[in-house]
């Protein structure tokens, strides 16, 4: 068929003007007296395939008059000069010109690369876009868009790249950033080895964090495009390999786990020291530890009456509450409270308890539970039931417990996640921990647990487990001798430099105090940790307000914020626990530091209207222990005032420290107190209760329990024969255990 597209051969007078016009001709007129607008080529006679009709031309003026047009080349074709390639300067061939976006009318970005032709048909000459071709552009524009958004949103300290390569400022001068950070690049591989001192601008020196802080950003960008570019040049069937080979080293680990556990030894159960619950002498003492009893028979009736074998309760809607953090574990209450009622004598209440464990508690769940939390209250409870009781169910429970963690330790640097599904042994981060890190407080809050396992179930896996990361922690540089708050277990390097003795890191330095104690003080490593890392505290984040209160701020990449957590106040008591092991002339000086963070803890609660304190409190802005933030000013029962108060009182016999420690009593049963329970508050500055109604289980295995033992003789579980975990869970010295680990 003739090709009408020659201009020689008798191509339609509209067509040819059009043509001429592209290159520069005045307008002309078509057949009909229409002037042929500039750049608007008529509709022409199709003569494709044998079919004969009219196709419109590409209308590219959108509504306000506007044209835009996308270069699409110059193939000859309906819509093509006759001329191939030789075109004069400034000229363009007609169908080398398509209309990107067009008007609402013409349907926007797909109408004007198809839509647009044919009313909504699809273009018939070689350039036109078929709508397979749309799709893939579309594809292709956006994957290139969400690359550049997410190399720059996502990436670890993206605050700091925004503000510094978007905006052209200063980073280290910038204020820092929120502790929940997205999700990106992992840190740097181990195999760089690259030692950062004073990272993200160490204090005293932003030029040194601004320089290291960009070098930082290149690394990312460079190790982010090529483990894209690593994983892209896999071919689908190497990728499926890889999930295969790792899902059989997984069963191969749980089967070896399981092994384990079929071989549970008997052991030698020793009658506990210090677990006679004698009354006070003094007559007002004994009525005070009476009511605190009360109180706790209180919150374990309304727990047992409305959600008996659920997690936790919720006192005003009198029902059941669990959270995600246990995944579907059932019982957190019933096994965060054994200790606390043996402890208080409530020995029919300890038989129910037990009697459900038996009968329902199943750590055999297709879910995903939290490492740390499981392994405070469940592990925590399950241990220190076994130790008061002798009870065999809970040590069996307990161990069977610590072989489903296992699998969490399956990390490249040993470093465990803070995520793990049960049943498949998977785990992973929490998504906004920096660059997929785990988080110090959480795999560094395993210690006296997993060594007690060890003990008990005669398998040394759980304590070689915990003393791995102890091993990785004393490789790596410390920024000012500081712990930062993140860990990638990947690359065992550190993530986001945030250091905080509150929430993030607080029971890591707990547990490396407690961890030399409860090995009968020979475990010199441990030891050494904790005193180099409170000396870097008290050096870079222990400050005094102008009122003369003493508080502990947080770094954030050599800034500090000036505002102390409610997680934060058990230093105080840990300070003074550790006072007996300083060099000589720092004891007296710890001790007196435990006291003054006592003393500003004690201000926090005092400054408030129901007299407990907020979540965090600021000493910035012309205040002083007060919540400044609404998101900050809510009381969920925390206990570590009141263990700060307990450790006080055991190690000074001051006085002061019951009077605190009763008028939190006062507030709780005032203002926390329901016909349900107890609830904690969403704001503590104002008159008018505002119930979060949740009955935590820590508020039966800490709060309740250091408010009874304050009010007891010292020789219920006293000091020298028992250690606490962070929930309050008492396990014993292993003063069997004479091998010293060094501690270079």
């Amino acid at each position: 068929m003739e090709n009408l597209t020659n201009c020689d051969e008798g191509l339609q007078p509209a067509v040819c003007r059009a043509c001429l016009f592209a290159k520069g001709a005045a307008p002309a007129r078509i057949a009909g007296g229409e002037p042929l607008q500039a750049g608007r080529p008529a509709a022409q006679t199709r003569a494709l395939g044998g079919l004969d009709a009219q196709e419109p031309a590409p209308q590219p003026l959108t509504a306000g008059g506007s044209e835009v047009w996308l270069l699409s080349g110059s193939a000859p074709g309906p819509w093509t000069d006759c001329q191939p390639a030789a075109t004069t300067s400034g000229a363009m061939p007609v169908g080398g010109l398509l209309p990107l976006f067009s008007s609402p009318g013409g349907g926007g970005l797909g109408s004007g690369l198809g839509g647009g032709l044919g009313g909504g048909r699809k273009g018939s000459g070689p350039a036109a876009f078929r709508l397979t071709e749309k799709f893939v552009l579309l594809l292709v524009f956006s994957a290139f868009i969400t690359l550049c958004f997410g190399a720059i949103f996502f990436l670890p300290d993206s605050s700091k790249l925004l503000s510094g390569v978007l905006f052209h400022s200063n980073p280290a001068l910038q204020p820092p950033a929120e502790h929940k950070p997205g999700l990106g690049a992992r840190a740097e591989d181990a195999a760089e080895g690259r030692v950062r001192h004073r990272e993200e601008g160490a204090p005293g020196d932003p030029g040194a964090g601004l320089e290291d802080n960009l070098a930082r950003i290149r690394e990312n960008h460079e190790r982010a495009l090529r483990e894209a570019k690593e994983t892209l040049q896999k071919l689908p069937e190497e990728i499926q390999r890889d999930i295969l080979l790792e899902k059989e080293k997984v069963a191969q680990d749980q089967l070896r786990d399981k092994d384990l556990f079929r071989g549970l030894p008997k052991v030698d159960f020793l009658p506990p020291v210090g677990v006679e619950n004698r009354e006070p002498a003094d007559a007002t003492i004994r009525e005070k530890r009476a009511k605190i009893k009360e109180m706790m028979t209180h919150a374990w009736n309304n727990y047992k009456r409305y959600a008996w074998g659920l997690n936790e309760l919720k006192p005003i809607s009198k029902e059941g509450h669990s959270s995600s953090l246990f995944g579907n574990i059932k019982g957190a209450t019933i096994v965060d409270a054994l200790d606390t009622l043996f402890i208080m004598g409530m020995k029919t209440e300890f038989q129910e308890a037990k009697s459900w464990i038996k009968k329902y508690l199943d750590f055999n769940v297709n879910a995903e539970v939290s490492v740390f939390e499981v392994n405070i209250r469940f592990v925590g409870g399950l241990l220190s039931a076994y130790y008061l009781s002798g009870e065999e169910i809970f040590r069996k429970k307990a161990v069977e417990l610590g072989v489903k963690l296992l699998p969490a330790f399956h990390t490249p640097s040993g470093i465990p996640w803070a995520l793990l599904n049960m049943k498949s042994g998977i785990g992973r981060n929490w998504p906004w921990a920096s660059g997929g890190s785990s988080i110090l407080a959480e795999f560094g809050t395993l210690h006296l647990e997993f060594m007690h396992l060890s003990h008990l179930s005669g398998d040394p896996v759980f304590a070689e487990k915990v003393m791995k990361i102890r091993t990785v922690l004393n490789k790596l540089d410390k920024p000012e001798g500081l712990y930062p708050n993140y860990l990638n277990p990947s690359s065992g390097q550190w993530g986001q430099h945030h250091v905080s003795v509150g929430g993030l890191g607080d029971s890591f330095y707990e547990y490396l105090l407690k961890a030399w104690l409860m090995s009968d003080k020979t475990d010199l490593e441990a030891k050494k940790m904790y005193f180099d890392a409170v000396q870097a505290i008290e050096t870079h984040l222990i400050r005094k307000s102008s009122g003369g209160l003493t508080y502990i701020a947080e770094w954030k990449g050599g800034l500090l914020e000036h505002k102390m957590g409610h997680l934060t106040c058990f230093a105080g008591g840990m300070f003074a626990l550790g006072a007996d092991g300083a060099p000589e002339a720092r004891a007296q000086h710890y001790l007196e530091l435990g006291a003054e963070i006592a003393r500003t803890c004690h201000e926090s609660y005092n400054r408030t209207y129901v007299k407990l304190g907020p979540e965090a409190f600021r000493f910035d802005g012309g205040v002083e222990a007060i919540a400044t933030r609404q998101n900050e000013k809510y009381y969920i029962l925390r206990p570590e005032v009141i263990e700060t108060y307990m450790y006080m009182w055991r190690l000074t016999h001051d006085p002061k420290y019951r009077t605190w420690a009763w008028e939190a009593v006062e507030a709780l049963e005032s203002h926390c107190r329901v016909n349900g329970g107890y609830s904690g508050l969403r704001d503590v500055y104002i008159a008018r209760e505002s119930y979060d109604d949740v009955q935590q289980s820590f508020f039966l295995a800490e709060t309740l329990k250091y408010l009874y033992l304050i009010f007891s003789d010292d020789d219920l579980l006293p000091l020298e024969h028992w250690i606490f975990n962070t929930e309050a869970h008492p396990f014993p010295i292993l003063r069997e255990q004479k091998k010293e680990i060094d501690g270079k």
